[in-house]
């Protein structure tokens, strides 16, 4: 019967040994986890690995012709982001803007994003309305003024984002 309980007592033991290096190596792998990544994540899980910088996103869209679509990622600089819902947001390419639709209205980004982001999905060209371009412009907080003046169609780099990840502040 003492063998029995000497038997019980060390089992007992390796057992909440076991149990206790699993809390500490799942707590120690939360940890690595959250601090690998310094971004916000939006949308489709993506990673910022092979990003290109936003100075080379021009060669992309030269390349492209009207109804053509490039899979591309980016990382830019956020210029302005929808200031109704975060439906859109403009990233400065250089020379351009592109402007960054979310796949399927699926998600939203804050409406008071800022700074580096990340984006994944398909790079177009599209001749945007001038009816579009004002409702764009009246999301985006500009004057009545700056609304009226648009009166003529425009090219825009365009994005359609599965995902997107936003440097964190």
């Amino acid at each position: 019967m003492k063998q029995y309980f000497v038997v019980f007592i060390i089992t007992l033991s390796i057992a909440s040994c076991n149990q206790i290096a699993g809390e500490q190596r799942d707590t120690a792998f939360a940890k690595a986890e959250t601090q690998q990544s310094p971004y916000e994540s939006y949308g489709a899980k993506i990673n910022s690995e092979g990003a290109i910088q936003a100075s080379k996103i021009g060669e992309q869209y030269a390349a492209l012709k009207a109804g053509d679509t490039a899979i591309v990622k980016f990382e830019a600089p956020i210029n302005s982001v929808c200031k109704s819902r975060g439906c859109w947001m403009r990233l400065d390419a250089g020379e351009e803007e592109v402007f960054v639709k979310f796949k399927d209205y699926g998600f939203f980004v804050p409406l008071d994003a800022e700074g580096e982001a990340i984006v994944e999905g398909k790079a177009y060209l599209e001749e945007v309305s001038v009816d579009e371009l004002q409702h764009m412009a009246k999301d985006g907080g500009k004057s009545e003024a700056e609304i009226a003046a648009i009166t003529e169609p425009q090219r825009e780099l365009r994005f359609m984002a599965d995902g997107v990840l936003i440097k964190e502040k």
